[in-house]
Parts: structure tokens; C-alpha cells; sequence
């Protein structure tokens, strides 16, 4: 009677795993989301949070002036030219410059631009290192 009762247990427990669904086969494609939707049309980009590392500010019209003044200083723009509003002589100015540093001439400031004016970061010079006393 008992070897019934476990022979009806297993059979049950047999049914309910054939219930489980079905491992997907090797090599299946799954289908592919798109990003178009059902009318053909592309669904919108997805906007990118603003932070200070995608952001680019102008420069104050004082950089400007510092920038004017340095290309002034080399010859590119005329002294006069240095009010702290860039236009299309200080533009000008740049990309003369740029050229003549091998630099992408667009006449747009930039990082390699500012560096070779002598007006990239400013670094304080560190200290040497101080000996230790010999404790012989």
C-alpha cells in the first residue's frame, strides 16, 4: 500500500514538472526591440543630464581680454584690438596662431590654443623635498 501511495506521489510530481515551461533552445533568436516604433518614426533621443563636465561656459570678458592681450603680445592682433569682446579680428588673430603652431586653425579657443599662448592651468611649483637628518 505504501509502494502505491509513492508510485501516485511520484506520478503527480511528474505532471507538475511537465507543466514547467520549456528551456529555449540553443542558437534561438530573440527578438529585437527597435527603436522605432509601430508608425515607422524613430522614438525620441534620450536627453543627457546637464553636468559641469558636458557644459562649456564663454569666457568672461576679462578672459578674453587675457587672451586678446597674449595674442597682441605675439604679434597676431593689434593692441587695440584687446577689448574683451571677441570678433572676427580676434578670431582672425587665433587662426594665424593656430597655424603657425601646427594647431587646428578654426579660430576657436581652446585648451592646446590657450597652452601654447602661455595661458593654460596654472600649476604651483611644489616644494623639494626635504632631507632627513642621518641618525648614525
Amino acid at each position: 500500500m505504501v509502494a502505491m501511495i509513492l508510485l501516485a506521489w511520484n506520478a503527480d510530481g511528474a505532471t507538475q514538472a511537465s507543466k514547467k515551461k520549456a528551456p529555449v533552445k540553443k542558437g534561438a533568436v530573440a527578438k529585437k526591440s527597435s527603436s522605432k516604433s509601430k508608425s515607422g518614426k524613430k522614438a525620441p533621443a534620450k536627453k543627457v543630464a546637464t553636468t559641469w563636465r558636458n557644459r562649456q561656459m564663454a569666457p568672461s570678458a576679462d578672459r578674453y581680454k587675457e587672451i586678446q592681450s597674449a595674442l597682441a603680445a605675439k604679434g597676431y592682433l593689434s593692441p587695440e584690438d584687446a577689448t574683451g569682446t571677441w570678433n572676427a579680428a580676434s578670431a582672425e588673430a587665433m587662426k594665424k596662431f593656430q597655424s603657425e603652431q601646427n594647431l587646428d586653425a578654426s579660430g576657436k579657443i581652446n585648451s592646446l590654443s590657450l597652452i601654447a599662448l602661455g595661458l593654460g592651468p596654472k600649476r604651483e611649483a611644489v616644494p623639494p623635498p626635504v632631507p632627513l637628518p642621518n641618525n648614525h
